[in-house]
């Protein structure tokens, strides 16, 4: 159950509650600084775990099961500490709930499915929209850190609304599917 890629995987919810008290102080340009270090660390281990899992055939339930939930975890509370901290604000703000929205109603569609035994493969759109999701949380976490680049923060901004885009196309082609297996 402790493998190496579930450790990693418990590792990336461990340093959530760093990355936000990291992120808490507005204008902290080394807190920033860090919690960018940090955040790409976590991203990279996001790669490792599930990398290692299968290449060495150690894929368990608990790492299927954690693996999501650690991804959901630190993009919920990064947007929350971004709009708390007022790096995500005004009309990007509904970016932020789009996101926000959708892995709420993907994970309790999830949770249905598998109660009446259905499975819901992640797409390879939604691969997509993670990536570009944790790139936009990266580069406005940098963009704390680089102020006096506000290119930093522009492009995290322009990812944010990417994310949100391609979260609206994957919420809907996954509640379709989970529809489909609804009664009436």
């Amino acid at each position: 159950m402790l493998t190496l890629p579930n450790i990693l995987t418990l590792s990336r919810i461990f340093a959530v509650p760093i990355l936000v008290a990291l992120l808490w102080w507005p204008g902290w340009q080394l807190g920033y600084g860090i919690a960018f270090v940090l955040y790409c660390i976590v991203g990279f281990t996001d790669y490792l775990d599930g990398y290692l899992a299968r290449s060495q055939g150690t894929v368990s339930k608990l790492g299927i099961f954690l693996d999501p939930i650690a991804d959901k975890i630190m993009v919920a509370a990064v947007i929350l500490i971004l709009v708390g901290t007022h790096d995500i604000e005004g009309v990007h703000m509904i970016a932020a709930l789009i996101i926000l929205l959708r892995e709420i109603m993907v994970s309790g569609l999830r949770e249905f499915l598998g109660s009446v035994r259905v499975s819901m493969p992640v797409s390879q759109l939604a691969k997509w929209k993670t990536t570009l999701q944790l790139v936009s949380l990266g580069a406005l976490i940098l963009g704390g850190a680089l102020p006096e680049w506000p290119l930093v923060k522009l492009v995290g901004l322009a990812s944010l609304w990417g994310a949100a885009v391609l979260t609206l196309i994957t919420g809907w082609d996954y509640l379709r599917v989970g529809l489909k297996h609804m009664d009436s």
